[in-house]
């Protein structure tokens, strides 16, 4: 009896020895089937709006960054570019002649202040002439002919004065400066910028290493500035996001090793590390704050069940044909 008791005996000794094996492990390694492949995708939109005349790629091809995925009718742009530059040649063109002008009219203005100052010598002088002249006349050392002539003097003197001083006045407003046509030039080299800018945009790269995913168009279809046209992944950093009950959360930080497979092929093994935890999921038990008042469920489940939190995780060398978006994955991670 005790040799037949003695297998029974090693077969409940192992099973303890396994069941602790598994405790140990689901405190110190956690591991969970809930989990999937992720990548960060964008969404392929253009800057310009056109018609496609050339799209080199296709769905689900890999694509290296910088590499042509699509052409818009540069046309449009390129004529815009044209007038913008021929305006500025005439332009340039007008600021040179304008300034020439310019510079005869302020050589004028000069000569104008020249005159101005001479008339002004004269108008003094004959106010001086008159001044001692008048007084000889009542002791008869003048003539009344010579005084009245001074008299003259000094009014012709001091008319033209005032006929130099209202062509100073035309002159300076003849002199039109070329502030307003450099203005213009400003505001057109502007132009210029952006319709090079826009011919550049016609031609949509790749941003990244990636995927394209969605492709629904072909060459022809008029592709509207803003509106995506495909989705681009991410191929150049993988991750799993994994779902771990709150419990296992206790010894968890950033960087913490972990490693991965995917369901596709589970014989091969993705060493990893924990990139961020999250901290916020939407409950479903209650609890929610809808118009003012919180909603309770009418239902209670007497088992708490604990939450699940997601655990990002980033793949150190992850294998481009294996990983795709939402794969399914299994995750443990090693604190």
């Amino acid at each position: 009896m005790s040799r037949k008791k003695l297998p029974l005996l090693v077969l409940v000794i192992a099973t303890v020895a396994v069941l602790f094996g598994v405790l140990w492990r689901a405190g110190h390694a956690p591991s969970t089937d809930d989990a999937y492949a992720y990548a960060d995708t964008i969404q392929v939109v253009p800057e310009v709006s056109g018609r496609i005349i050339e799209l080199a790629v296709r769905d689900n091809q890999a694509v290296r960054k910088g590499e042509l995925l699509f052409r818009i009718d540069p046309r449009p742009y390129q004529q815009a570019l044209n007038e913008a530059s021929a305006h500025l040649a005439a332009l340039d063109r007008q600021i040179m002649l304008t300034q020439r002008t310019v510079d005869a009219q302020q050589f004028n203005a000069a000569s104008v202040r020249a005159a101005i100052a001479r008339s002004r010598a004269l108008a003094a002088q004959a106010d001086d002439t008159l001044k001692r002249l008048a007084p000889l006349e009542s002791q008869g050392f003048a003539s009344s002919e010579e005084v009245d002539q001074a008299r003259t003097a000094q009014r012709a003197a001091q008319a033209e004065l005032n006929a130099t001083l209202l062509q100073a006045q035309q002159a300076a407003a003849a002199v039109s400066g070329v502030d307003a046509l450099v203005a213009e030039r400003a505001e057109v080299l502007a132009r210029i910028s952006i319709a090079k800018l826009n011919l550049e945009f016609t031609e949509v790269r790749a941003p990244f290493d990636g995927r394209v995913v969605s492709l629904h168009t072909t060459v022809g279809e008029f592709a509207s500035a803003l509106k995506p046209v495909f989705t681009l992944i991410d191929t150049g950093h993988w991750y799993v996001v994994a779902n771990f009950r709150e419990t296992e959360h206790k010894d968890l930080r950033t960087g913490t090793p972990a490693t991965v497979y995917l369901m596709s092929d589970t014989h091969r093994s993705f060493v990893g590390r924990v990139d961020s935890i999250g901290y916020g999921v939407l409950p479903d038990d209650g609890g929610l704050v809808l118009e003012g008042l919180p909603r309770v469920e009418r239902s209670i489940n007497w088992v708490h069940v604990s939450q699940r939190f997601p655990v990002k995780i980033a793949v150190d060398r992850p294998d481009p044909a294996l990983f795709r978006v939402g794969a399914s994955a299994v995750a443990t991670l090693h604190p």
